[in-house]
């Protein structure tokens, strides 16, 4: 799908505003708002394509960009030797337990004919296997929790280059689809909405309570970076001189030289995603999905498997918010569980896919640029706002305080009153689908 002078138009106007924020508030902002919009540019084309192409609502984008962050911690970390010695054997024992379980009721499940029999053969297999899965894998975990849990007190990872667990990541997340796709996408739009939440938010449950797999919410910091951090380039003389024709500070040259980094990594990802995107989307298959979109009904007479056609969409775009999720993970440096919540990782990718234009790839990588932008922008904005209106006030008056304190409010505030004026004036997006 070719941009048009307009859409390009509305692109230039973005980064003419990055650029004004670098110029007048801080280039180290600028590339950040430049580097968490890129990465959720990324996301929002995850989600447009399960929205845009198939109309499928997933509402569970928080736990599969979680599962790609785990991904980061498994293979770029370093395997932690005490650990491993102190139950990391059980630990892998107990897991294949669990797994064989599973399988076992499957196997039951088919073998057996529909009858109470069955129910009651299921329900032994999984209590029995749960039990003796508890045996082994109980013991084991509290073993390797117990080792330095200050610092350490989890198994670690592969200790890979970082770069790696970016597809491990697409990879984890593409795995936790399918299995949810399977056994949710012959449901309902809604009822798939709240399927995936649910799944989602266990998911998130499991990163803060089982420690052995990554630290909990004691957090995992100190993860190696794919671009060398400020503090590392400071010293080189190329920064020092860069530093000195710009008029910089050395940190501050630093910082964004980093950042800048991390940005054109960003740049390539997004750039071979959208050049994928597009062809998929033009191509006969595209069409395909799009067709079933519009009319299921239509599609299933002239033989296309829907079920398995949304199972495939599904995977895909989990797989690219898993991705993005490893790219977030990689660019902190840490995995903190507690951050994952629905209002940054669902709702605000939801209305950068709706404002940007649903169906559109362009329209959802603008659209993350706009609502990123605005989302750290506003709540400055909206304290100095505050304190211009309240300025002739008394200092001690409730109402001064009470106005005060509600610009914090203003991101959510902002958010809600843009999403209504586009679906008011622009329901088709900034670039709507053609």
């Amino acid at each position: 799908m070719s941009l048009t002078a307009r859409d390009l138009g509305l692109f230039a106007i973005m980064f003419a505003v990055l650029a004004m924020v670098a110029m007048f508030q801080s280039p180290q902002l600028a590339v950040t708002i430049l580097n968490m919009s890129l990465i959720s540019a990324i996301m929002a084309l995850g989600v447009n394509m399960q929205w845009g192409y198939a109309g499928l609502f997933n509402v569970g984008i928080m736990g599969f960009t979680a599962v790609g962050g785990l991904a980061v911690v498994l293979i770029a970390q370093p395997p932690i030797p005490e650990a491993w010695s102190a139950g990391g054997l059980g630990i892998m024992l107990g897991l294949m337990l669990g797994v064989a379980t599973i399988l076992a009721a499957v196997v039951v499940y088919k073998r057996m004919a529909p009858s109470k029999m069955r129910g009651l053969a299921i329900f032994a297999v999984l209590v029995v296997g749960y039990l003796v899965t508890s045996y082994v894998f109980g013991p084991a975990k509290q073993a390797v929790q117990a080792v330095n849990p200050a610092s350490e007190g989890y198994l670690g990872g592969a200790g890979l280059p970082v770069i790696l667990a970016w597809p491990v990541g697409a990879v984890f997340a593409a795995g936790v689809a399918w299995l949810v796709g399977k056994v949710s996408l012959g449901l309902r739009s809604d009822y798939l909405a709240i399927a995936t939440l649910g799944i989602s938010e266990i998911v998130i449950a499991v990163l803060k309570h089982e420690r052995w797999l990554a630290r909990g919410v004691n957090n995992v910091t100190g993860i190696e970076r794919p671009v060398a951090r400020p503090i590392e380039l400071q010293p080189l003389p190329w920064v020092q001189s860069l530093a000195e024709t710009l008029g910089w500070s050395v940190s501050q040259t630093a910082s964004v030289v980093s950042g800048l980094g991390y940005s054109a990594l960003f740049l390539i990802v997004l750039a071979i995603l959208i050049w994928l995107a597009e062809r998929a989307l033009n191509s006969p298959w595209g069409r395909m999905m799009r067709a079933i979109r519009d009319n299921e009904i239509s599609a299933r007479a002239m033989g296309k498997d829907v079920t398995r056609r949304h199972l495939m969409i599904f995977v895909l775009g989990s797989a690219v918010c898993g991705l993005a999720g490893a790219m977030m993970v990689s660019m902190d440096g840490q995995l903190t569980p507690g951050s994952y919540e629905p209002l940054r990782f669902t709702f605000l990718i939801w209305v950068m896919v709706i404002v940007g234009g649903s169906g559109n790839n362009w329209g959802a990588v603008l659209g993350a640029f706009v609502i990123w932008f605005l989302w750290v922008q506003v709540e400055p904005a909206g304290r100095w706002f505050m304190e211009i209106v309240t300025s002739g006030m008394a200092d001690g008056s409730d109402l001064k305080q009470h106005l005060l304190g509600s610009a914090a409010y203003m991101r959510l505030l902002t958010m809600g009153i843009a999403l209504l004026l586009m679906l008011r004036f622009a329901p088709r997006g900034l670039i709507p689908e053609r």
